[in-house]
């Protein structure tokens, strides 16, 4: 692991030149602590608020839709989200696969199923199960599918979650696959953030608002029921207001019967509890706080953890003996499955029948180790699968041993494999085409270094033969939180409409993600934050000293906690960057945990309503730290009125104070689509030919 060093003095990691620019009083919002003008903003549907959405949407589409490239773009875009030789990305269920396909014909998606044996020869033999498309007509709402939880092990009967608009709020009906219908006076449960999942037949196991108002200051569940056909809830658990969330874990045995019930209580984002169910009393586990549920096999309970254990050290993946573990919960010892080392890092783990799968990064790239429990030991096998690329984990079978992969790169179509944990054998089963001519470019992975002396990778792809005079147009990707690691992957649509134009990208692995474990996200915790912003930095300025790019060819692009990188990234360093996309955004740090969602991410960020966080989070906050007279890149900041995961009120406000500022801004709200922005193939693709139209006008012409 790098060596984490002491955090410097905020002040200190901006440079002069940077200071320079930014100098002068706050015109708008104010400071920290002064009323903001803009709340208004906040009131979702309000209609003052959505006025001004139209307005902006208005201008936003004048200059981006109206541009000569966008026809072209979006028509290319189209073709990549509604292509018929897509990737139908497979779930095991019922002895075959389901798959949600959505098209121009099912833009709200399509449920069906097909043969393992079909899917796996190229040819499915699709069966329709439910249409997303005809249910959403008929009951004239905007019906998206979030996913299903069937009942082992016939897997027949299935609690399906429901989403208006792409949000994260669900309700949740029970369905059979069998005569294809809803089951008439079968489990329901009204909209909201919540989970649901099978204990038996009869019973489900529910963390919703079961009375109004009783939900965390994040908006989720925090009471535990079980709850019967006849409608009889029955309270197992019960957290607290303050808490994030309750939710609870099925340990199933191999005939499908629950052998244990634990309910995880989410003390912050990453502290947890959990607690062995079943008994007179609630049991915590022998964890420590930061600790994540994995899975379950060959009768071991598995948990990686993200700090160190007595013995057992931080990143670690650990496992407990269920026997054991209900013997004596608050007793019992966990046995080391894997510590990784400095430059590996667990990205993913799961189970089969019989087998503990990890997908693991090292140097930020793919490799998949099968474990094997037996005799009281912990024993691993490597999958053989191509090298240099991004492995990921698309299902796994509880039924058997079999498991689906994917693997891809930059330059690499995504392909899906299907392999075996018992016999680690792998083959693969589909391919995408080449969405574009990869040929053209390179990649390489360089190290830039961050103000304290860390050194930070990143990947380049860019055109071959390029002179690096610094004239290449680039866009650069970063995220850097919540432990999310940000490996290469396979982009149709940046291959086809930018890398084809000859523009390049860069993925700069920020401390923040998960690259490598733990340490690397912690290193920029809370009080520390201003160094993932700095490693930012470094990179582009690495980026300029090679002659890969310069800051008028350099653009910036993030999403989510991305928007807070990008957002600050615009106002701490403005001279760095030509073009900005700040996309479903955090930006009004200060006020972040009041809006929905936002107090379950305090851990990552600090808590404003606490003194001395609120002084080191005022000194970043983008919103806060606008200045009148810094020459501010012209922004294109854009979310969703249905994001209900991070608030389109920070997205608003820091548009209309830059405009009110006299700053250049870019404005673009569609009404729905969720915090992922890609619920409908179609607005999908509309998105990303206004992101590319914008990043051609600030970058190419």
């Amino acid at each position: 692991m790098n060596t984490l060093l002491p955090l410097l003095c905020a002040a200190l990691l901006i440079p002069a030149a940077a200071v320079a620019q930014t100098a002068g009083p706050p015109v708008s919002p104010p400071r920290a602590g002064a009323p903001d003008p803009f709340q208004w903003l906040e009131e979702v549907d309000g209609p003052r608020a959505m006025a001004w959405v139209e307005a902006q949407n208005a201008k936003a589409q004048v200059r981006l839709d109206g541009d000569p490239r966008y026809e072209a773009l979006l028509a290319e875009a189209r073709a990549i989200f509604s292509a018929e030789d897509r990737i139908a990305t497979p779930s095991f269920r019922a002895g075959g696969v389901d798959n949600l396909w959505q098209d121009d014909a099912n833009p709200h998606g399509l449920w069906r199923h097909a043969s393992l044996e079909a899917y796996a020869a190229g040819a499915p033999d699709w069966t329709p199960v439910l249409d997303m498309d005809a249910l959403a007509g008929a009951e004239d709402r905007n019906w998206f599918f979030h996913g299903a939880d069937c009942l082992k092990p016939a897997q027949t009967l299935c609690l399906v979650e429901l989403s208006d608009g792409g949000g994260d709020a669900v309700e949740i009906r029970e369905f059979d696959t069998k005569t294809r219908t809803f089951v008439s006076g079968g489990f329901t449960s009204p909209e909201g953030k919540q989970s649901a999942v099978w204990l038996d037949p009869d019973t489900l196991l529910v963390a919703r608002e079961w009375t109004p108002g009783e939900v965390t200051e994040s908006g989720y569940a925090y009471v535990l029921k079980s709850l019967t056909r006849d409608g009889t809830a029955v309270e197992l658990y019960r957290g607290a207001p303050s808490d994030v969330s309750v939710s609870p874990l099925v340990l199933r045995g191999e005939d499908g019967r629950a052998q244990a019930v634990i309910a995880r209580r989410g003390l912050t984002f990453y502290d947890s509890d959990y607690m062995l169910l079943g008994g007179p009393e609630p049991v915590r586990l022998n964890l420590p706080k930061k600790a994540e549920y994995e899975a379950y096999v060959s009768g071991q309970v598995v948990f990686s953890l993200q700090e160190a254990h007595g013995d057992l050290p931080q990143g670690a993946l650990v496992a407990f003996d269920l026997t054991a573990l209900k013997s004596d919960p608050a007793g019992a010892k966990a046995q080391l499955i894997f510590a990784p080392g400095p430059r590996q890092a667990i990205k993913q783990v799961g189970a089969t029948d019989s087998r503990l799968v990890v997908a693991i990064l090292e140097d930020v790239k793919g490799a998949v180790d099968v474990w094997r429990f037996a005799d009281g030991a912990w024993t691993s096998s490597r999958l053989t699968l191509p090298g240099d690329a991004n492995i990921s984990l698309t299902d796994l079978s509880g039924a058997s041993d079999q498991l689906f992969l994917k693997i891809e790169g930059f330059l690499t179509p995504t392909s899906l494999w299907l392999a075996d944990a018992a016999s680690l054998s792998a083959r693969q089963v589909a391919a995408l085409p080449d969405r574009f001519d990869a040929s053209t470019h390179l990649v390489e992975q360089h190290w830039a270094t961050s103000s304290d002396g860390a050194q930070i990778p990143y990947f380049v792809v860019r055109p071959k033969g390029a002179p690096l005079d610094g004239q290449i147009p680039t866009l650069m990707l970063g995220y850097g939180g919540f432990e999310i690691a940000m490996p290469p992957r396979y982009m149709p649509e940046a291959g086809k409409l930018w890398f084809a134009r000859g523009g390049a990208f860069v993925l700069a692995n920020i401390r923040g993600g998960g690259e490598f474990g733990p340490a690397w996200h912690q290193a920029v915790l809370r009080d520390k934050r201003q160094l993932a912003f700095d490693d930012f930095a470094a990179v582009a300025r690495d980026l300029t000293a090679r002659g890969i790019t310069s800051p008028r060819r350099l653009g910036i692009y993030g999403r989510s906690n991305g928007g807070v990188l990008t957002s600050v990234s615009m106002t701490q360093h403005p001279e760095l960057w030509n073009a900005v996309v700040i996309e479903s955004p955090l930006i009004d740090m200060l006020r972040y945990h009041r809006l929905p969602a936002g107090a379950s991410w305090i851990g990552e960020y600090g808590d404003p309503e606490v003194a001395e966080d609120y002084a080191f989070i005022a000194r970043y906050s983008a919103y806060q730290n606008l200045r009148a007279g810094a020459d501010y890149p012209e922004a294109y900041i854009t979310t969703n009125t249905r994001d209900d995961r991070v608030h389109p009120g920070h997205a608003r406000k820091f548009a209309a104070a830059l405009e009110a500022l006299g700053a250049p801004v870019i404005y673009y709200e569609p009404t729905f689509g969720g915090h992922a922005n890609d619920a409908d193939p179609q607005l999908n693709a509309a998105r990303w030919a206004r992101h590319y139209v914008y990043l051609m006008q600030r970058l190419m012409d």
